[in-house]
């Protein structure tokens, strides 16, 4: 069996789309139940109340989770409230207690989908579970090792699996505390459209002001849950403050979500048109593309037969603010325009390197 041999019919059994919500981190009992309680009042539709109760930290020192005292308080908030509950496995200690607590959903964190050797113990310790089972895409933007732990559950027996996009890690400084980079997820729910994907706004925005955003945007292209993280008094929680929201402000954020139909039936032609379009304006983009690249090896042996430098520095601070006073003429996103042209000076800079050095 392979992944595309699942039939994942364990979503089916929840709202659409499935809502995970609840704290960063189990800091207390009455932390975690007065987060359930008003969840449960605000009437969000929630299929799942999260909690982290191990908390992998970048540094030592930091609070790393209240361990395993935090699964009686997420027993409780099952008992009290009704919620399926969920919470982020990180070596094989973790999902023994968490099956022994009879804890609904797990999930692999993205520090962990980066170490195939923690995922193999995972997957060895979760043996033929048939509860659900996510993986967060690695810290840096990898599709290979995503679906690698995926593989690796599946060949432990683990059938009932789903994926969490919470972005990637970049150097750059952006707006995002980690860059959504769509196209790898979207690369992935291209290969396994049967896996049901997530959203985790809270770890691409690491702030309050842009959780919907980026969930609408999951929302828009077919997205099955998001998991989010809400907390009684986020200002002062122990971990993320910055990314949490209340009960009440969560409810708020679901009901104005648009979820998006798949089904296309009755706009075939009209659809079909502005494709074809599209399709033509590619290929001419490909065209040009083409020529351009073939101007950039003019340039390059001109610089190799005088002994010049590739990379010129005036040269690229004029191109990048080209670009920007055109995204702003066009009404065209900067970062998009930027992140276009950026891809075309590096494609430059090889088509060079390689006259420079002779490599066909």
């Amino acid at each position: 069996m392979n992944l595309n041999d699942l039939k994942n019919d364990w979503i089916q059994d929840f709202a659409n789309p499935m809502i995970i919500a609840g704290p960063c981190s189990a800091e207390s009992e009455s932390q975690m139940l007065e987060t359930a309680k008003r969840l449960k009042e605000s009437g969000a539709e929630i299929s799942a109340f999260r909690a982290g109760i191990w908390k992998p930290r970048t540094k030592p020192n930091g609070f790393e989770g209240v361990g395993v005292i935090g699964l009686n308080w997420l027993k409780k908030v099952k008992e009290e409230f009704g919620f399926k509950t969920a919470t982020e496995v990180a070596n094989a200690h973790h999902v023994f207690a968490a099956l022994e607590a009879d804890v609904d959903i797990l999930w692999i964190g993205a520090r962990s989908t980066v170490n195939p050797f923690t995922v193999q113990e995972i997957a060895q310790a979760l043996r033929g579970t048939n509860k659900p089972v996510l993986v967060k895409n690695p810290v840096n933007p990898d599709l290979a090792l995503w679906i690698g732990a995926l593989e690796r559950l599946l060949g432990q027996g683990v059938e009932n699996i789903g994926a969490i996009h919470r972005g990637f890690s970049t150097y750059q400084k952006t707006k995002y505390r980690n860059i959504p980079n769509w196209q790898i997820a979207l690369d992935f729910k291209n290969q396994f459209p049967n896996i049901p994907l997530f959203i985790d706004p809270s770890h691409i925005c690491g702030n309050r002001t842009g959780l919907a955003g980026v969930a609408q945007e999951a929302f828009n292209v077919g997205y099955q849950g998001a998991i989010i993280e809400s907390h009684c008094d986020p200002d002062n929680a122990w971990s993320d403050a910055a990314q949490q929201i209340t009960p009440e402000v969560l409810a708020e954020m679901i009901h104005n979500l648009q979820i998006r139909n798949s089904d296309i039936s009755g706009y075939e032609d009209d659809m079909g048109k502005h494709r074809t379009l599209i399709s033509d304006l590619d290929f001419q983009l490909i065209e040009l593309l083409s020529q351009r690249m073939k101007i950039s090896e003019k340039i390059g042996v001109l610089k190799k037969e005088n002994n010049i430098a590739i990379f010129q520095p005036e040269r690229w601070k004029v191109i990048t603010e080209y670009a920007t006073q055109k995204a702003f003429e066009t009404g065209m996103s900067q970062e998009f325009i930027e992140k276009v042209f950026k891809a075309i000076h590096e494609e430059s800079i090889e088509v060079q390197n390689n006259i420079m050095i002779d490599r066909k």
